[in-house]
C-alpha cells in the first residue's frame, strides 16, 4: 500500500511539474505585465505586446491598452491575453478569437493589488517560479523599511513640464512611499493633474501649498526643468527611475533599493 502511495505521489508530482512547465501563447497588452511575466520565467511564452512595450521589441504589436488590434490577435492565435482594468471587459472580448481566455488585472491602486497581480499572474500562466510571486510581498516590505525614511513630507510627481502629476497614497506609488516611512502629502489623492482649471494650476502652486521636505520626480527627461522650480522653492529634489517605481511588481523592488542608497547618501551629505 504504502509503495502504491508513493507511486501515485510521484505520478501528481509529475502532472503539476508537467503543467508548469507548458507554455501557453500569451498576449501582453500592458507594459508592466511583461516585466512581470518575464520576473516569472513566462517571458518565452509572450507572442504579442502593446504598441507602448519597449521591453519585447521584436514581438508583433496587438495595438494599444485601451484599443487593442483585432486583426493582430487572430494571426497570434494567443491561448492568454493579459491586459489591465483600464480596458472594458467587452472591448477585450470583442478583440480575441473566440476560445482565448483574457485576464484583466490590476495593480495601479495599491501595493496590496501589485501583489495580487503577481500571484495572479503566476497562477494563470501555470509559472514554474510561483515562488516569487508568493514571497513579493514579503520582498518589498523588506526593502521599504530599510529605505532610511524618517517621517520626511514628500511630493511625488512625474514631470515638470507639460502637465505634471502627483501621487497620492491612494495610488500604488503612494502606498509604497508611505509605508517605506514617508510622508505623502497629497494624502486623499490617487492622482492629481497639475495644470489651469484644477485645484493647483501651477507646478509653484502646488509646492507652495504642501511645502514637501523632498519632491521625487521619475521622469528623467524633465529633471533639470524640475530642478529649476524645486531649487527656488527651496526644496530637495530627488530623481529616481520611473521603470523602477511607475510599473507594480518585480522592478519596484529594484527602485526600493535605489532608494535606499541615495536616502543613505543624502543623510551622509547633510551630516558632513
Amino acid at each position: 500500500m504504502r509503495f502504491l502511495v508513493a507511486c501515485l505521489m510521484l505520478a501528481l508530482l509529475g502532472v503539476a511539474q508537467a503543467r508548469a512547465g507548458e507554455c501557453p501563447r500569451i498576449v501582453s497588452q500592458s507594459p508592466y505585465l511583461t516585466m512581470a511575466l518575464q520576473w516569472l520565467d513566462r517571458g518565452a511564452c509572450i507572442v504579442g505586446v502593446s504598441r507602448y512595450d519597449t521591453f519585447r521589441p521584436e514581438l508583433p504589436r496587438t495595438g494599444g491598452v485601451l484599443d487593442p488590434d483585432a486583426e493582430v490577435m487572430t494571426l497570434l492565435e494567443p491561448d492568454l491575453v493579459v491586459t489591465s482594468t483600464w480596458v472594458d471587459a467587452d472591448v477585450m472580448a470583442l478583440s480575441v478569437p473566440r476560445g482565448t481566455r483574457v485576464r484583466r488585472l490590476g495593480g495601479f491602486e495599491s501595493m496590496a493589488q501589485a501583489e495580487r497581480m503577481l500571484t495572479d499572474l503566476a497562477r494563470i500562466t501555470g509559472s514554474p517560479r510561483a515562488d516569487r510571486a508568493a514571497g513579493f510581498h514579503r520582498a518589498w516590505r523588506t526593502r521599504a523599511a530599510a529605505s532610511g525614511a524618517h517621517g520626511e513630507r514628500v511630493l511625488l510627481l512625474t514631470a515638470c513640464t507639460g502637465t505634471p502629476y502627483s501621487y497620492g497614497r491612494r495610488h500604488m506609488l503612494g502606498d509604497l512611499f508611505q509605508t517605506a516611512g514617508f510622508d505623502v502629502v497629497d494624502a486623499d489623492t490617487r492622482v492629481r493633474a497639475v495644470r489651469p482649471g484644477e485645484a493647483f494650476p501651477t507646478l509653484e502652486a502646488l509646492l507652495a501649498h504642501f511645502r514637501p521636505d523632498i519632491v521625487f520626480t521619475f521622469d528623467r527627461a524633465a529633471a533639470e526643468r524640475c530642478r529649476v522650480v524645486v531649487t527656488q522653492a527651496n526644496q530637495r529634489i530627488v530623481h529616481l527611475s520611473g521603470d523602477d517605481f511607475l510599473n507594480p511588481g518585480p522592478r519596484q523592488l529594484d527602485g526600493l533599493e535605489a532608494l535606499a542608497r541615495v536616502m543613505h547618501e543624502n543623510h551622509n551629505d547633510r551630516n558632513d
